[in-house]
């Protein structure tokens, strides 16, 4: 008998592929970029840009989008150990601050100085960083703390994403009304989180959050 050119599969095991729906989705968050939100808020309003920033990027196909409160980050998050894995894990991080006294909060400032130990390996270089501001008045000097967070991500040898949203006007309804490019910036009133920033406020961070995440699936 002729067995030339068969093959002889006797005590071979085949494996089928896994097509379960847990390995589904494992291959589905492969393929996914993550954004990280690496934020701080005092009394909820910078928290309510970061959820509708969120929000924007997560519109984006490809993305998948976790918000850090930085002064939880050495606690575990979802799949994560810790924040800083989960940091360590993304393709691009999104910083966000009130601004106090024209700069960024005490807490994320601290979270800042932490970030060190993370530079001095240089863990997040070439990653995507982008920022965004609330305060209190219309100005509050706004712009130094945008370009603190610039400067940290440049630390960190970051590839810095502006804000990219037209300027539309200048009412409380207007999109980008601060006429912002560097970052996102917005501005509560006095009043509860769920009655302020402005509705423009709350669309230029959608679109921002949308922009950034278009951004980085593309690239």
């Amino acid at each position: 008998m002729n067995t030339r050119g068969k093959r002889n599969f006797k005590n071979r095991t085949v494996v089928s592929p896994d097509t379960s729906p847990t390995s589904k989705l494992r291959v589905e968050l492969t393929r996914m970029k993550l954004i990280a939100i690496a934020f701080h808020s005092g009394y909820g309003h910078t928290a309510k840009v970061a959820g509708i920033v969120a929000e924007g990027a997560a519109s984006v196909e490809g993305t998948r989008v976790v918000s850090l409160a930085v002064d939880k980050v050495e606690e575990p998050i979802e799949e994560f150990a810790n924040g800083w894995d989960l940091l360590q894990a993304a393709d691009a991080i999104i910083f966000g601050t009130p601004t106090y006294m024209g700069g960024p909060s005490a807490p994320f400032k601290v979270f800042a100085d932490a970030s060190s130990k993370v530079w001095f390996g240089q863990g997040w270089k070439d990653k995507y960083a982008a920022g965004f501001t609330n305060s209190l008045t219309l100005s509050g000097d706004k712009s130094s703390t945008l370009t603190y967070l610039f400067t940290l991500a440049s630390q960190h040898s970051m590839v810095w994403i502006s804000q990219g949203v037209p300027h539309e006007g200048l009412t409380p309804e207007s999109v980008n009304r601060f006429g912002a490019w560097s970052g996102l910036m917005t501005q509560s009133d006095n009043l509860p989180p769920e009655q302020t920033p402005s509705e423009g406020d709350i669309e230029t961070a959608k679109r921002f959050g949308a922009r950034i995440a278009t951004f980085v699936v593309n690239h």
